[in-house]
């Protein structure tokens, strides 16, 4: 019956019951479903003293190294949720999930999976001796060092091995994003953004869960940019500061409005969205205002038109993966930037807005981009890209 215990008739029975979260009954080992909820018990404790900002409580569940480290960050939500206990002697190894929610920033929790070595106490407590991202999954921006948060009047920066200084130049370049994204996009996102600010560009790629060399060059990134549910539920910007230090002032602020585009369009960005459009818009977006000629913004571009090999095709999705060849992601972006461009130079800015949209609520990828040039632009696929080539080919040729 619901709300009800089952009701046990034997003493001996209830003093076992009693016993199994330190002993378990006979003396052996507890059962798996026993660990299992004490582990649980344990990792709630933890995420209490989290949520608290209870020091002393936090050590009290294990080791107090990551508190240190994150106690920095306002979290409106913390908790974990364990998967499975593999037992190892006296100790054992819990996989579990850490939802996390930012004060004030995040629609929705961010889940990860964690991996928790455990030990037992001399009076067989279990304690946390390890917390670390589990498998391949990427690392959350506390287990790289003591977190550092600065606020803007409309962005989080949190940064590891940073200054206080170097942050809040990095929150007042986004709180110019962000009202530069809205005066375009529209109101209809948070308005706000959260930076990651790693210490190196292998730290961007630990949070990542990736290479290094993947991001080589490639001054930040917006996690679940593309291809997302139609949800914005936590974004976050991540920079990779060895690339973005070396920019101009303009250079550094296009690319943290890019980005912010991105977080802006998160919801309308679905896996419909052709990456030549989510990526294009973003740097539209980003150009604006800037003063850059086509020529400025299109280098690879424009050195192709006039070697006469101006491309025929809009870029593919495959063309903005991270490889060896830096040109040929160059030029898909900057095909991309001349789409979009060329749509709010011939139809109008709200049109552009309007067809971006309309691209992101199609069911699927097929037909997607046609029916939205046909609803929206009153063109087809075949004219678009027609009318793309010679665009391009008129502003960056001689």
């Amino acid at each position: 019956m619901a709300g009800r215990g089952r009701a046990w008739r034997s003493g001996a029975v209830g003093l076992c019951l009693l016993l199994v979260p330190l002993t378990g009954c006979g003396g052996g080992q507890p059962s798996a479903g026993t660990a299992t909820t004490e582990v649980q018990q344990v990792l709630d404790r933890r995420a209490a003293a989290v949520l608290g900002h209870d020091e002393q409580a936090y050590g009290e569940t294990g080791t107090r190294g990551p508190y240190a480290n994150l106690r920095a960050v306002p979290f409106a939500q913390w908790s974990y949720r364990v998967t499975a206990v593999h037992r190892d002697g006296a100790g054992a190894t819990a996989d579990a999930q850490l939802r996390y929610r930012i004060q004030g920033y995040d629609k929705a929790p961010v889940t990860t999976d964690r991996t928790l070595t455990l030990d037992r106490t001399a009076d067989g407590r279990w304690y946390v001796s390890r917390d670390r991202p589990a498998g391949k999954t990427g690392q959350q921006l506390w287990d790289q060092g003591t977190v550092r948060a600065v606020r803007g009047a409309r962005s989080l920066v949190l940064g590891v091995g940073q200054s206080e200084a170097a942050l809040r130049g990095y929150a007042r370049l986004a709180d110019t994003a962000v009202p530069e994204v809205t005066e375009v996009w529209g109101t209809d996102w948070s308005r706000r953004v959260v930076l990651l600010v790693p210490g190196s560009l292998t730290g961007m790629a630990g949070l990542l869960g990736a290479p290094a060399s993947n991001y080589r060059g490639i001054a930040a990134v917006t996690t679940g940019e593309a291809g997302g549910s139609g949800q914005a539920p936590a974004d976050r910007v991540i920079l990779n500061p060895e690339a973005y230090a070396v920019l101009a002032p303009v250079g550094k602020q296009v690319v943290l409005t890019h980005e912010t585009t991105h977080v802006a369009t998160r919801a309308h960005t679905t896996s419909a969205t052709p990456l030549w459009l989510s990526e294009g818009y973003a740097d539209w977006i980003g150009y604006l205002g800037t003063g850059r000629t086509p020529t400025e913004a299109a280098p690879e571009l424009a050195r192709a038109v006039g070697a006469g090999n101006a491309p025929a095709d809009l870029p593919a999705d495959q063309d903005f993966g991270f490889t060896d060849d830096p040109t040929k992601l160059a030029e898909a972006y900057e095909g991309g930037w001349l789409a979009c461009r060329m749509i709010a130079a011939h139809w109008g800015e709200a049109k552009l807005g309007a067809f971006y949209r309309a691209v992101g609520a199609h069911k699927e990828r097929k037909g997607a981009v046609e029916d939205a040039l046909k609803t929206e632009l009153g063109t087809t696929l075949p004219d678009f890209t027609a009318r793309w080539h010679d665009y391009l080919t008129a502003q960056l040729g001689d």
